[in-house]
């Protein structure tokens, strides 16, 4: 499957096209669809279906009706600009910033976008307060997103030209994004992850690894391995949804902390109490975004970002070296 990302000048909204795999055929379109656009609900495709803005073929078909597998079908999306969000006065730690884009440092805890349960103090309404402009821009300017326990580097655009610049270089994989992250058990080596990844087929707030999700394709490299422990350096070649997060799970090595794809630490044998408590109190998923590089969408100058590990995620490496440290003293 291919996407195609296009943003109107006239009017906010992204056409989406991808296509029907082949072996889909007699699926009805509805379910299909839900298959190709899985960040949407099924309730809002098949609106779009009926509203006549979802395509098939460049025609509009009712939801009942059955794909052949190969078509092409294009999905427009009116993007909402933010008439509702509320700006406030929350802290941002911005480490960038010109006429048309800023950067900032997110730290583990913050939304990034309002929603059920989160209805405001989100990284949103942080921008909005900052750059009221920002309201007359989709989703206040967001690029991409990262989940609300994981710290680290994010772009905002400041205009619309350059939303739509960097969401094609994004769709295009010309944006270089790098976490760092501490996995459960030991890594012999590094790698890639090539798995698609789609909405879990019974428990619909997770993501998994399925055959008809979309592509994604994780790399990684250790960094250093700890008792029980693996630190990594993560490159994304894609950007699905819980992505790390998912791949790393279905290999068998869990993010420490991480609430919904990884059980209780497996901690390593003869651990200090010191270490225990470290691991079983880390509050989040062990994930940080640690470096950003993209062109600047007037300039098209190439930009490089970090972003230092935060408190807690440095605190837990140094537990895990006194006890590698302690581990090797005693043989």
């Amino acid at each position: 499957m291919t996407t195609q990302i296009q943003h109107t000048a006239d009017e906010p909204s992204t056409v989406l096209t991808e296509t029907i795999p082949l072996d889909w055929g007699g699926a009805r379109l509805d379910q299909a669809v839900a298959r190709l656009f899985s960040d949407y609900s099924r309730e809002r495709l098949k609106d779009w279906i009926n509203q006549g803005h979802l395509l098939v073929e460049g025609k509009v078909w009712r939801p009942k009706d059955r794909v052949v597998g190969g078509e092409t079908v294009t999905l427009e999306i009116m993007l909402e600009v933010e008439t509702e969000a509320k700006a406030q006065d929350i802290p941002l730690n911005i480490i960038y910033e010109d006429d048309d884009i800023l950067v900032l440092d997110k730290p583990a805890g913050l939304v990034v976008h309002p929603g059920a349960g989160n209805p405001d103090g989100t990284l949103l309404n942080a921008l909005l307060f900052h750059c009221p402009n920002l309201k007359n821009i989709p989703r206040a300017g967001l690029v991409h997103r990262i989940d609300k326990d994981t710290s680290g580097l994010l772009v905002v655009a400041k205009t619309l030209p350059a939303q739509t610049f960097l969401v094609a270089e994004l769709s295009q994989k010309n944006v270089y994004r790098e976490y760092e992250a501490v996995v459960q058990g030991s890594l012999v080596s590094g790698g890639t992850i090539d798995a698609p990844i789609g909405r879990h087929p019974t428990e619909r707030i997770k993501m998994a690894v399925i055959g008809s999700g979309k592509p994604a394709v994780t790399h990684f490299r250790v960094i250093k391995r700890y008792r029980g422990m693996t630190h990594v350096r993560i490159e994304l070649e894609t950007g699905r949804t819980h992505q790390i997060r998912v791949h790393f799970a279905h290999k068998g090595h869990p993010l420490l902390g991480d609430p919904v794809y990884a059980g209780r630490p497996r901690l390593p044998k003869g651990a200090t109490a010191e270490l225990v408590n470290a691991l079983q109190s880390f509050p989040r998923q062990a994930l940080h975004a640690r470096r950003l590089t993209l062109t600047h969408p007037v300039s098209y100058e190439q930009l490089s970002f970090e972003s230092p590990l935060p408190a807690d995620f440095v605190q837990l490496l140094h537990e895990l070296d006194m006890d590698l440290k302690g581990g090797l003293l005693q043989l």
